[in-house]
């Protein structure tokens, strides 16, 4: 990250380290029903932001929704190669936390998920997710890229 990012503490609740520009999304998305994981591509028809794809970037939004299944559909998006990067969340879902964790149990494979302030990040902006084990984690957020 550049001098001029904007840091922000966060809660780890799945550790590791991502970068990559953000997706954000307008509403609480569910895994089972709403992403594909062979692709990524979000395909619940009633979510605003139908169509785009979570592979390689880093998901911010208000929260997870929906189904205990998610867990085991981001698990799996993480197995494929699929996933996100890391999530960052403004409030915690333990159903997304369950899958990342399983994840790297059963695949030796991370996506990081920080629970903290998602105001005014912006679609694109380049984002640097630092989640340690201990439990404090950090945002750092540059500029749309």
């Amino acid at each position: 990250m550049t001098a001029h990012a904007t840091i922000r503490l966060a809660r780890v609740y799945a550790p590791g380290r991502a970068e990559g520009a953000a997706l954000v999304l307008a509403a609480p998305l569910s895994f089972w029903g709403g992403v594909d994981a062979e692709t990524g591509a979000i395909i619940d028809r009633s979510h605003p932001d139908l169509g785009k794809c979570v592979r390689g970037r880093i998901l911010v939004m208000p929260g997870g929704r929906g189904s205990s299944s998610s867990s085991a559909v981001l698990a799996e998006t993480i197995r494929l190669g699929t996933a996100p990067l890391g999530i960052v969340l403004a409030a915690a879902d333990p159903i997304l936390t369950v899958g990342a964790i399983v994840a790297e149990s059963l695949y030796g494979l991370r996506c990081p998920i920080l629970v903290g302030d998602i105001a005014g990040i912006a679609d694109g902006a380049r984002l640097y997710l630092a989640a340690d084990v201990a439990g404090e984690g950090r945002i750092e957020i540059g500029t749309a890229g």
